[in-house]
């Protein structure tokens, strides 16, 4: 990647973790807004990370739920669905 990439993507990272620990979900929306007077260009790199660690959070998610209900099915064969 660039250097607009890589640090929108570190950004990206860091914010995102500064949500979860905070409980603040407007701290990437507020960032953005700020990036974006300066830079539409670091705003957009910045958004696209994060909504890419999103949905990359949200599929991971999906898919050890669907794991973890086959594993549950192969245990309990017989079970009700």
């Amino acid at each position: 990647m660039g250097v607009t990439e890589d640090l929108a993507d570190q950004l990206a990272q860091d914010a995102l973790k500064a949500e979860e620990l905070t409980g603040d979900d407007r701290i990437c929306d507020d960032l953005a807004t700020m990036m974006g007077a300066t830079s539409q260009t670091a705003e957009e790199a910045f958004l696209t990370a994060v909504r890419v660690r999103r949905a990359n959070t949200k599929a991971r998610k999906m898919l050890a739920d669907r794991v973890r209900a086959f594993k549950a099915r192969q245990q309990d064969p017989g079970g009700a669905d």
